[in-house]
């Protein structure tokens, strides 16, 4: 029986990387573009392994169908007995910032003290008064820094919050959060495949909160002004990023473990460190990208990474049907 890898994504600038690794396995697959779709409930779906590259971003790519319509396709994979490289569970924590946060916690590591607030106006207002200034704002599902912005003081957020600056989650659920200071303006990324640790990067946060490391992430142009700026752009994004280098440390550890307890395969893990030294991770994203920059600087793939972690479960799938 032939078996076959199945791609379920709905960005098209992050494929390139990930179609060159596969190739470069000879991985034979075929791409999902997941938004608007069908599928009956009484079909089979194909034999092999599929991954999961849906972004909780994709509402700002007008697909705003993809993140549910993906939700309900993964439980029907699943119940069909198909592997699936970050599935339903890693999902479920992909699109809910909240159910993040207390995996992270579950596992013994720290997270922003954050107040969880319906989107509507008055109750933000009534939630931000018991939350200690500065804070941070966040949308509970998106990427991309969606709805980040810093508060110092109620009045300055009363005033926005009434305005049409403030953006609505897709999900109407808006997070209060702590700011917290750093010495540095830097964050780290943490690269995991598999539950293996590949690199740590250093992001640059003096010009904004939009740390995807990919050349083709920009929230500030519209997608016709990314299809014909992605290089020129990106080339100069990658000057936010560089390698942490000689990065090993305990937390190394407690990410596995979170890796291994909620069935996610693939993450970027992001910390932002005290004056004390204390690691504070406030994000994990599935939908990881690599920079290429840092990567080619240092002779890195973290998508031949993952190229051999599906390589590797397509095997693993073949054998259970061959016992079965």
């Amino acid at each position: 029986m032939k078996f076959g890898v199945y791609v379920l994504f709905e960005n098209p600038e992050w494929m390139p990387p990930l179609r060159r690794e596969l190739k470069r396995a000879e991985i034979h697959f075929e791409e999902w573009f997941i938004n608007k779709g069908h599928f009956d409930l009484s079909d089979v779906p194909p034999e092999g392994v599929f991954l999961n590259r849906i972004s909780p971003s994709s509402h700002t790519r007008d697909h705003t169908e993809s993140i549910n319509f993906t939700r309900e396709m993964l439980i029907w994979l699943e119940s069909n007995g198909r592997r699936v490289i970050n599935g339903s569970h890693a999902f479920s924590l992909e699109i809910s910032k909240v159910r993040q946060y207390q995996a992270l916690r579950e596992v013994g590591l720290r997270t922003p003290h954050t107040i969880v607030v319906s989107s509507d106006p008055d109750e933000l207002k009534k939630a931000a008064i018991s939350m200690p200034l500065p804070f941070l704002t966040k949308h509970n599902c998106g990427g991309k820094g969606l709805g980040i912005r810093l508060f110092h003081s109620l009045e300055e957020f009363d005033e926005h919050i009434g305005t049409s600056d403030y953006q609505k989650p897709v999900d109407s659920i808006l997070l209060l959060q702590e700011y917290i200071e750093s010495p540095d303006p830097y964050i780290t990324r943490v690269e995991m495949v598999g539950e293996k640790f590949l690199y740590a990067i250093n992001s640059n946060t003096s010009q904004g909160f939009e740390l995807c490391p990919a050349e083709g992430c920009d929230t500030n142009n519209t997608t016709d002004e990314l299809h014909e700026n992605v290089e020129e752009k990106g080339r100069d994004r990658q000057n936010l990023f560089s390698l942490r280098e000689d990065f090993f440390d305990p937390i190394i550890d407690k990410y596995k473990e979170y890796m291994r307890k909620f069935s996610v395969d693939i993450a970027g893990f992001e910390f932002i460190e005290t004056s004390s030294g204390e690691k504070i991770t406030y994000d994990v994203n599935g939908t990881t990208n690599y920079s290429p920059s840092v990567e080619e600087r240092h002779g890195l793939n973290g998508m031949a990474a993952i190229a051999e972690l599906i390589s590797r479960e397509l095997k693993a799938a073949s054998q259970d049907t061959k016992n079965n």
